[in-house]
Formats: C-alpha cells, structure tokens, sequence
C-alpha cells in the first residue's frame, strides 16, 4: 500500500517522439532517476509522471536538522517525516533539479514541456475529517481544528487560519460596541438641539449650490439628512475612535500571545529558515554554494523611486475621482429628472464611490504587476525576503489604492472651495464641490459603506463562483466515460492511480501567492475597520459578518476546488505583523483627524464654551448648542456674485426683491469675506485636540502593549524545563565517562 503512496504528479502533453519538447522531458526525468527517485508513468488524454522521492533524502534532512532535543533520546531510531515536510522537500528538489541545458521545471513549464506539477489531495483520515468538520458551512461557528489544519496544510496556512480566527473572535467584541454607539446614535439623535434648528430654520436662506440651474433654498429642507449626520457625529464617536486604537493594540498584543502558544507545540520556536533553505539545497546538491548577501544603494534608489512615481500615479487616480464627481455634480443638477437635480449631490457621491470601486479593482492588477517586477529589480535572496519585499510594495501600493479619495473626502472635501463670489475652479469652469450643510461626515459615511459592502459582497462572490464553476464544468466533461463501460466494451483493470492523479488535475491551479492573496485581503479590511472607525461604526460589524464567511469560503476552496497547496514551515505570520502595527498608528491618527477636521464635534464645543447663550447670559435653563447653527453661517451679498453665475430664481414664498444675502457654511466677514476671529479660534481648538488625542491614544497603546507580555509564563516555563532537562541529560552523559 505505501509503495502506491505518489508525492508528487507532473503532467505534460504528449509530445512526438523526437521533437524537442519531448527530448527535454526526457533529459529532465533522467536527472531525477539519477537521483533515485521512482517514476510511474499513466497515459490519458495527457501524460501523467508521478514521483516518489528516496527514503535516504528524508534521512538526511532529519540528520541535518535534528532538534538539538532528539538527539539524545533516540539517535537512531527513525520516525516517519510528516507528510507536509516529505512534500516541502520533495518541491524544493523539482524546482531546484537542472537539466544538462542548464533548465530547471519553471523554465521547462514556461516552454510547455510541462503543464503542471502538483502534490496530491491524499484520502488520509485528516483529510476526511477536515471535510466534514472544517470545510462546510454549518461548522461557521465552531472551534477550527488549527493542529490538523498543520497537519495537512502545514504551518504558514495553520497560522493565516489561527490569525483570522483571532482576529474575528476580537472584531466581535468591537462590532457590538459598533452597534451599540449606532443605535444609541439612531434614538438620541433626533432629540438634538442642532437638528432642531436646522429643522426650524424655515427662513434662513442659503446660497446656491451650483451655478446654472441652482435655486436658493431654505436650511429647514435637509432636516433629514442633519439628522442622520448627527446619528454618525455625536460626542459617542470620539470614544468609540478612542476604544478601536486601543482595540486594535490589545487585539495584536493577544495575537503574539496566542501565536506564541500556537508555536511553543509545534517546536518551532528557535526555528531558523535560512538553515532550513540552506539544509535543503545541499540535500538535493552538495556542491551548492550558497547566495550571499548583497545590498546596492543603487538599486533601492531606482526602486523608491519607481515606487514614488507608482504612488504619484495613484494619487492621480484619486484626483481624477474628484474631477468626475465635480462634473458629475454640475451636469446631475441641470438634469431634466427632478429627482437628479435635487438629490445631485448624494447621486454624485455615491456614483464616485462604485467608480472607485471599480478603479480599486483594476488597479489591484496593475499594482500586483509593478510590486513584481520591483521586486525582480531588488533581486531578493530567499523566497521568503522576495515575499516580504513584495508585501511592503503592494501593500503601500494597495492602501494608497483604496485610502486616496477616501482622505480626500474626509480632510479636502469643502475647505478648498473658496466661497461664494469667489469659487476655486476647475479648469476655471468647474466649481470644487462643498460639504453638505450638516457636515462633510455624511459623504465619508456613504463612501466607506458602499466601498466595504461592494468589496465584501462582490469580491467574495466572485473570490468563490469563478473556482465553483470552473470545477463544475469539469466535472461534466469527464462524465460520459463511464457509459462506454456499460455496453460492456473490454477495458483493462484501470490503474488506482489514474482515477485519482485526473481528479486532482481537474482542480484549480494554486497559485504560489495565494495565502498571500487572503492576507492582503485581510489586512486591508483591517485597515477599513480601525482607519476611519470614527466615521463608519459600522465597520467592524460589516467585517465581523465577512469573515464568518471568508474562513469557510477559504477552507472550502483549499478542500474541495483546488489542488492540494504546498505546505511551508513558518513559526510567525511574517512581515504582516508589522503591517498591522502600522495600521494601528494610522489608526488613531486618522481617527484623530477625522474627529478634529470632519467632524463638527470641535466648532460646537468651541461654541458652547465661548459663545453660547449659557456663557454670554449665564442662562442655565437654555441647551448650551442654542444657536449654534446661525453662528456658523456666514452672510453673504448677491450683488457680489461673480459676472457669470444667472442669479437664479427667487423662492416662490418669498417676494421678489426681497432677498438681498444669502448664507454659507464658513467663518468669513461680512463686509471683505475674510476669515473671522472665531476661524481661528477653532482652527487652534482643532490642532490642540489633534495633538492631545494622539499623544493620550499613543500613551495608551504603548501602556496596553507593556502590560500584557508578548509570551505567556506557562510557555517561557515549559521552556525553561526543556533546557534545565537537555543540560541534566548531558551531565549525566558526561559522569560515566569521566570514571572510565
């Protein structure tokens, strides 16, 4: 039975005997005969070569990394190498294998001798009960089975699955403090004295918000749309911004615990892959010689700048979002739908958000391009530096990808207008767009809703459909063999291999990056969820529900739609980590921006400090927010509009002569439009926050991560034990010998 055990299945065409392809399989297959691997080879419509390596190349890799603990007990005693580490090595050796032509298998797969090599889906027992237990859909709430996801997909898959486990079982703690600020948000809200006024002001009259079609209109017309703005901006916010920096601390300082744990089991504590790699290439070639380090100045310019011009180019992208909607704004309000023209600006806004959308779905395939071929130019030592150097270029491509026309919108959007009279234009045609009336909070809401619910439905639909259905079909295509059997035709007993080595070559391709895949995945939604958390408390909500589905999505497919992964060793989730710890700095200080800068939470503080009724009349029976809203429009004169703006139309309940000025949302003189005294009183009230938030939320991060330890006593105990026994064993070894 374990003779039938294959390690590996190469599939190629069948070429003509003599040509050059064939030719070139052959010299390939020899080298790997030389090397004393068995080969069996199946025909079908394809070739089928599948290979199992010598027991003495298991040996050599135990001999050259013997845990320094083994070695003592049971020199020679040979346990079986897991299966993982038989296919890890057994990959290396293909890849590394050089025909007399100086090709290894890329090279030869690039030339289509070979189709595809793959290890095989085995029918072990961990398989089955992987299945059944972990790979279907009413196991979404149960405990995964982390050691016998190492088992059969070794340690780097193990440990992406251990992580989001974590991370979704710490996202449920922050959605329901989401969701709870939410409500809390939708039953106070309409109780507050801001949105009253604005409800009230009937008479107040504001100036045009383009300039062809636009009507003046009454503030007492957006009464809804204040509301929900102060269900989003209310004094709940700055805390809930304030618990996720914290949450997202605490969230990676149990991570390091938890991984620790993970890792103290497996033995893989003081594991070092350089050794392994360089263990590796001498078992498949002593006279390797290993790749030195090298660094060149010359080439990490090259490189950075490449990246900045790459980053000025998404930037770009951003700009041109913002030039559409602002178009889109000007041709929607001169709309003949009356729909259109009055809602033109929500309209834009949410048009923008599906362009970027789309944009951040293009732009990930291009980015992925560049961040490949940087890290060609870099030339990087091992597979693993490649894969570091690579996550730091798309994740800093990605996250400019999906951040830019949000940070537009959260700290541009409606301070670089100009004001009425005097309008900042593009092209000198086109006016910038300006926040709604109750605050620009409003617009960064809609955008990260319909961003994180676009990508969290449509991306995982297609991440799942397009595998599905690619194994649907092939399953169809093989169906009818079976009939011809039935009329009885004479076959030979088929081959147990044959079945087996077509099913698994009818899976879906694995992809090397596609663990990588999932974590930028990942990482990015946790930068949606903690970045912006102060205008969407809904964020963590929305990620917690994905991720239920993205673990079982991801099993399902590793299972049952693609062929079996290569397994790596890994004793940590590698660079990411330091990813996140970036993320949770951006974190409160783009909180803090958003609660200093978008927010209306500092001008209404401000106010009810210094210029509210409570402090100017030391009436107390008043709410101190009265009035708020007429002091933070600014008075404007029409004939002062510019040359070519139509004055528009009057309001019908209002005669004609009457309206002389209009209002706008800013902090200008009546008389020169100049900024007034309160401007700057809250632009300094606006930086002081900033300064004390981030200062409290850093302090706070950096307490969190010193008072909980990064690994757990028990396991620094077990540790301890280990040696104290390694150095009594040793002793004891020394003693008799020093009597003889």
């Amino acid at each position: 039975q374990d003779e039938e055990k294959w390690d590996f299945v190469l599939v190629s065409d069948i070429h003509e005997v003599g040509s050059e392809k064939e030719i070139k399989r052959k010299k390939f297959l020899d080298e790997l005969s030389k090397k004393g691997f068995a080969i069996k080879k199946i025909e079908d419509k394809k070739l089928f070569y599948g290979v199992r390596a010598p027991k003495q190349i298991f040996r050599k890799y135990q001999q050259l990394l013997r845990n320094p603990d083994s070695r003592l007990q049971n020199s020679d005693v040979h346990q079986e190498v897991p299966v993982t580490t038989r296919i890890r090595i057994v990959n290396f050796i293909l890849n590394n294998t050089v025909t007399p032509d100086l090709e290894k298998l890329q090279d030869l797969k690039k030339k289509k001798v070979f189709e595809a090599a793959f290890p095989l889906h085995e029918k072990e027992e961990v398989r089955e009960f992987l299945k059944e237990k972990w790979a279907r859909w009413r196991s979404v709430f149960s405990q995964q089975p982390i050691e016998k996801i190492r088992c059969y997909f070794g340690e780097k898959v193990a440990l992406y699955f251990a992580w989001l486990g974590w991370y979704t079982y710490l996202l449920g703690i922050a959605a329901v403090v989401g969701l709870v600020l939410f409500v809390a948000g939708i039953t106070v809200f309409s109780s507050s004295q801001v949105s009253k006024e604005i409800c009230e002001a009937s008479t107040t009259i504001m100036c045009p918000l383009c300039d062809q079609k636009c009507p003046f209109w009454v503030l007492s017309d957006t009464c809804t749309y204040a509301k929900v703005t102060h269900m989003i901006d209310n004094e709940g916010t700055v805390l809930f911004a304030i618990f996720m920096a914290i949450w997202a601390t605490v969230f990676l300082e149990l991570w390091k615990r938890q991984r620790a744990t993970v890792v103290n089991d497996w033995d893989l504590y003081r594991w070092d892959e350089d050794e392994e790699e360089l263990a590796m290439q001498l078992i498949n070639n002593l006279q390797h010689e290993p790749r030195k380090y090298q660094h060149s100045y010359f080439r990490s310019t090259i490189v950075l700048l490449l990246g900045l011009v790459m980053i000025a180019v998404l930037i770009g992208i951003a700009h041109a979002l913002v030039i559409y909607r602002v178009i889109a704004m000007a041709l929607f309000s001169q709309s003949s739908f009356e729909f259109l023209r009055e809602q033109a600006d929500t309209v834009a806004v949410m048009t923008g958000a599906v362009l970027h959308y789309i944009t951040i779905v293009i732009m990930t395939k291009v980015n992925r391009r560049v961040a490949l071929f940087l890290c060609d130019l870099e030339k990087p030592r091992t597979f693993s530096q490649r894969e570091n150097n690579f996550t730091m270029k798309i994740f800093t491509f990605q996250f400019f990808t999906n951040f830019s026309s949000l940070i537009y919108i959260a700290f541009f959007l409606g301070r670089i207008n100009g004001h009425p009279g005097n309008y900042v234009r593009i092209a000198g045609k086109w006016r910038l767009e300006e926040c709604h009336p109750s605050g620009c909070i409003t617009d960064l809401f809609i955008q990260m809703a319909i961003i994180m619910l676009l990508k969290q439905t449509i991306s995982n639909v297609m991440e799942y459909l397009i595998p599905w259905i690619r194994h649907k079909m092939n399953k169809k295509k093989r169906r009818p063999k079976k009939r011809s059997l039935m009329l009885g035709e004479e076959e030979e007993a088929e081959d147990p291999c044959k079945r087996q080595w077509l099913n698994n070559y009818q899976l879906g391709e694995v992809n090397p990056f596609s663990l990588f895949d999932e974590f930028l995945e990942m990482v990015i939604q946790y930068s949606f969820t903690t970045i912006f958390v102060a205008a969407f408390p809904l964020a963590p909500l929305l990620a917690f529900c994905n991720n239920l589905f993205e673990i079982h999505l991801d099993a399902i497919k590793m299972m049952r739609l693609y062929r079996r992964m290569v397994p790596r060793k890994a004793n940590d989730i590698g660079i990411w980590l330091q990813v996140l710890e970036a993320i949770g700095i951006l974190a409160v200080i783009g909180n803090g921006l958003v609660i200093a800068i978008t927010s209306d939470f500092i001008p209404m503080v401000v106010y009810k400090y210094t210029y509210s009724p409570c402090m100017t009349e030391n009436s107390t029976d008043v709410d101190c927010s009265t009035g708020y809203i007429n002091h933070s429009l600014s008075v404007f004169r029409i004939r002062d509009f510019e040359p070519d703006t139509k004055v528009p139309e009057m309001l019908p309940d209002f005669a004609g002569d009457e309206i002389k000025e209009c209002r706008y949302r800013d902090y200008r003189n009546a008389d020169d439009y100049s900024y007034t005294v309160q401007f700057w009183h809250i632009f300094a009230a606006r930086l002081a926050f900033l300064i004390l938030f981030e200062h409290v939320a850093l302090c706070v991060k950096l307490i969190a991560a010193w008072y909980i330890p990064d690994v757990p006593q028990s396991v620094k105990n077990q540790f301890l034990d280990r040696k104290h026994n390694d150095l009594r064993k040793e002793l004891r070894w020394v003693m008799p010998q020093e009597g003889a």
